[in-house]
């Protein structure tokens, strides 16, 4: 019996699997090409590394614990250079390698085993936070807010230092455009928590961190990007 051809149309988001395990590799392939998915697979970080120079990825779902290059050392080699969204995997449910992954600038983390359909759900939810527009539930926010000599557009989503683009990854760029729309007013930490594996206190704050280590001349004592007992951040901004 002939296998049925399932056509992808090249505006489909296309997906980097990357584990050394070949049958997970192959099922995460057959499943999200089955749900409207480009996918392209890699068993270890250097072939993972070698298509990115020819082909154009949306997101990179990412084992960790891989033989020679960890996910953890690919993912923090690749955030020097692109903010390509990553949903890490791994067998350990560790709290700390969560929290590693999430300093390293992963966007997601999902253990293993887990149920297909909720990748499929992370993955979706990934990519509406890459694509969205400021706008949604912005209100009458401004186009560009200031602080100190930062910059952030909305629409564009991007930060600079006066002419310098800084780079930032999706959850950043979304942390600061919930707090850019509420300039100056306490935001909870609730409100910054996103979804999946970055819905805790703890990995919100790892991000705010990781954030203030790009904009706060000292980040233990931040000038913009504040911290309110109890309640969560409020980003001062320029009026």
């Amino acid at each position: 019996m002939e296998a049925t051809r399932i056509d992808i149309p090249d505006h489909a988001p296309h997906v980097l699997v990357v584990d050394d395990d070949r049958r997970l590799r192959d099922l995460l392939a057959r499943f999200l090409t089955e749900n409207g998915y480009r996918v392209t697979t890699a068993a270890s970080a250097a072939e993972a590394r070698a298509k990115t120079e020819s082909f154009v990825f949306d997101v990179l779902v990412l084992d960790v614990m891989m033989p020679g290059e960890t996910g953890f050392d690919y993912a923090r080699s690749l955030r020097q250079h692109s903010q390509i969204p990553i949903l890490m995997l791994t067998a350990r449910a560790d709290a700390d390698d969560r929290v590693t992954g999430l300093e390293i600038g992963a966007d997601d983390y999902l253990s293993k085993p887990f149920e297909p359909r909720e990748l499929l759900l992370r993955l979706g939810n990934i990519l509406k936070r890459a694509i969205a527009t400021p706008s949604d539930g912005a209100g009458n926010a401004p186009e560009m807010i200031y602080f100190g000599p930062f910059s952030f557009h909305f629409d564009r989503g991007e930060l600079r230092r006066e002419d310098e683009i800084v780079r930032i990854t999706e959850r950043e760029r979304e942390i600061l455009t919930i707090l850019g729309t509420k300039a100056g007013d306490n935001v909870p930490r609730e409100a910054l928590s996103g979804n999946g594996a970055a819905a805790n206190e703890r990995t919100v704050d790892v991000q705010i961190n990781r954030l203030r280590r790009k904009i706060e001349i000292d980040p233990a004592n931040p000038i913009f990007l504040q911290t309110v007992r109890g309640v969560g951040y409020r980003l001062l901004v320029d009026r």
